[in-house]
């Protein structure tokens, strides 16, 4: 029986990637997760593994669940703020923290999930902690693949394409900042997790850029979501400076908003990302997007669950 730890397990990815993992017989699963409400989702979706509700960034008994672990999965990170604290204590000091018990347990081998924006011109709070958290595995020494995805979505999608979908059909309209033509490179959570399964079985060594293989403008890939959707909200363009201000008033009423100005100065950034066959390095298939769009909302076992987390 090989025994993975999964940090980050109640978020995006550890939600697609438990559901995805959890059928094979030889896997024993523990899934850590500071969230309290996605924690219990996780649990009631799956009873068949352990779930251990811990911040990361604070020491505790969850240390002993890297006691004979096999491998982690590193997903825990803090995406949006406005505090760079919340992103120093959940993609710093939690790493530091996960890494020391890892070195301590003898755990021999980790998938670390980091992110495309190390490579992105972008200069924000989570870039910028990213970047420190992928030195931080480098410097362990511990056998390592490092997965560096771009803007994902699917099944429990709190921040992005979920977001903007639950989004669309509460409001009259849905805006667009400026002209919308801003290219996306959209990666589907569930192939994802195939790359990351196939590191498990493989224990691959190295760094990899996954990128979506589809590239997309922004106000393309909203159109797209309306029609997985069925939604019928008018899509119409605002000025760039007029949804900004939008945002900043947002944020005097909501201390954790969805999308932040940051996230709106990364979205306008003018990145585009490495696309490698990782289809054919992992073994795995990548999903045509409106295939995966389909799928993350209309999927009758997860769709109805995930549109409300």
């Amino acid at each position: 029986m090989t025994r993975i730890v999964v940090t980050g397990a109640a978020g995006l990815v550890g939600q697609n990637l438990i559901a995805r993992l959890k059928s094979d017989s030889g896997l024993s699963i523990v899934g850590i997760d500071k969230h309290h409400a996605n924690t219990r989702t996780l649990r009631r979706l799956h009873p068949e593994i352990e779930v251990i509700e811990a911040d990361l960034s604070v020491a505790g008994p969850w240390v002993t669940a890297f006691q004979d672990a096999d491998a982690v999965i590193q997903l825990h990170a803090q995406i949006g703020g406005l505090d760079w604290r919340e992103f120093e204590a959940n993609n710093i000091l939690a790493t530091e923290k996960v890494l020391a018990a890892m070195t301590a347990a003898q755990v021999p081998y980790l998938v670390h999930v980091s992110s495309s924006v190390v490579n992105s011109m972008a200069v924000d709070f989570y870039t910028e902690s990213k970047k420190t958290q992928e030195k931080l595995v480098v410097e362990s020494r511990i056998p390592h693949a490092i997965l560096r995805p771009t803007l994902m979505f699917g099944w429990f999608d709190r921040k992005h394409l979920g977001w903007l979908a639950r989004f669309m059909k509460r409001v009259p309209v849905f805006p667009i900042p400026g002209s919308g033509r801003y290219m996306r490179q959209p990666l589907f959570a569930l192939d994802f997790c195939d790359v990351i399964a196939s590191c498990l079985r493989s224990t691959k060594q190295g760094a990899w850029n996954i990128s979506g293989q589809e590239k997309i403008d922004y106000i393309d890939l909203i159109r797209a979501v309306k029609r997985a959707t069925g939604a019928r909200t008018p899509i119409i363009k605002i000025p760039y400076g007029l949804f900004r201000l939008l945002l900043q008033a947002y944020a005097l009423v909501d201390r954790n908003p969805p999308f932040t100005t940051t996230q709106l100065e990364a979205l306008v950034t003018p990145d585009s990302f490495e696309v490698i066959d990782w289809p054919a390095i992992f073994g795995v298939q990548s999903t045509p997007l409106d295939d995966a769009l389909q799928t993350t909302f209309n999927d009758p076992t997860y769709a109805p669950i995930a549109l409300d987390f």
